[in-house]
């Protein structure tokens, strides 16, 4: 195993941080090291935007599930597909921005390939992260506080900081369940697989002290309704065409 899949391998979600903050100079390369992912057709349809306002970190933090560390780790930025830019350019040149899903759905992708390559090379760096997609709880809301303009879509939010915790690694699926050869399998080898991985699951949960529960529930329990309904309303009018 090289240096890099050693690193991806150790990642964890840190939610406790210490009181220092996230230097200039490694968010400056950490930025660059994002930009340095795959992008379709250099389309590059993403922003970071950086928040250090004490009083939006704590709203931002409230609206995201009363998730403190928000507000208390050394550096929480939002992850954004952007749009604005080719909409920009296409008035300037004096043609029509029109993209319907495949432009939104290129930004989304772009942004997400961006934030991991970021986050790895937090990790690098020594700190740790974790992901907010709670910040997507009420967007209409986040919108107002960061005055966005059409175009650009609040993805998730990120913290960053230094490590004050060294929580247990959570399992993944077994690999045979993410790596396919040729085809999709039958359902029976799926749920098989699943059957398997719920056992792995309740004892991570178990030396984590919580409440054993098996993945396959915890799965079904999380789709058995509609959540967040309101954010596809919220991405159209931000520009979003989800035709």
């Amino acid at each position: 195993m090289n240096e890099t899949i050693a690193l991806m391998k150790r990642h964890r979600s840190i939610r406790k941080y210490a009181d220092q903050p996230v230097s200039e100079e490694h968010i400056r390369q950490a930025v660059r090291a994002g930009q340095a992912a795959s992008t379709s057709a250099a389309i590059q349809a993403c922003c970071l935007i950086r928040i250090t306002d004490e009083a939006r970190r704590r709203r931002l933090a409230e609206l995201a599930g009363n998730q403190t560390k928000v507000a208390r780790s050394g550096a929480f930025f939002i992850v954004c597909g952007d749009t604005r830019r080719h909409r920009l350019i296409a008035a300037r040149e004096g043609k029509p921005y029109k993209t319907r899903l495949e432009g939104f759905l290129l930004a989304v992708i772009d942004a997400s390939l961006f934030a991991q390559n970021l986050v790895l090379a937090f990790e690098s760096l020594g700190y740790g992260i974790c992901y907010i997609g709670a910040l997507r709880n009420n967007l209409p809301e986040v919108d107002r506080l960061l005055g966005l303009p059409e175009g650009v879509f609040p993805l998730f939010g990120l913290c960053v900081g230094v490590p004050a915790e060294e929580p247990l690694q959570r399992p993944r699926l077994p690999l045979e369940a993410v790596l396919l050869e040729e085809q999709y399998p039958a359902d029976e080898e799926v749920l098989g697989l699943v059957d398997a991985y719920d056992a792995t699951y309740r004892a991570y949960l178990e030396q984590r002290g919580a409440e054993p529960e098996a993945w396959s529930a915890a799965m079904a329990g999380m789709f058995d309704r509609p959540r967040r309904g309101d954010i596809g309303g919220y991405y159209r009018e931000k520009g979003a065409d989800l035709s």
